[in-house]
């Protein structure tokens, strides 16, 4: 299984309207392209453990978005509807960072 991690800090001060786009624009891709398996987003959760200090840069959004395969992977970042996503990002983020990581079931 392949996993595209995004971890994203919008825009100081991103009018309500903005963000709603946004989140209709991931909810859209995770909903619309055949090869996207799971699609997770939320915000980051803070409770004091010992790791959250050494954090450099803080990103309070995470993406998680699984794969069967590369294939899929590359379809999806293909993809019109991912496009449409990725052009938002680059408008409304102040940061952000995209990982890809192939991944094994341990359970």
């Amino acid at each position: 299984m392949i996993v595209h991690v995004v971890l994203f800090r919008p825009k100081p001060g991103l009018s309500e309207s903005h963000r709603q786009t946004m989140f209709e624009a991931l909810e859209s891709a995770a909903r619309g392209i055949a090869t996207v398996r799971r699609f997770h987003v939320g915000p980051r959760v803070t409770h004091g453990a010992a790791y959250e200090p050494l954090m450099t840069q803080d990103f309070p959004f995470a993406a998680l978005v699984e794969f069967d395969d590369l294939a899929g992977l590359q379809s999806y970042l293909g993809h019109p509807q991912h496009e449409r996503l990725g052009r938002l990002f680059y408008e409304l983020q102040d940061g952000a960072l995209a990982y890809d990581y192939e991944v094994t079931s341990v359970r």
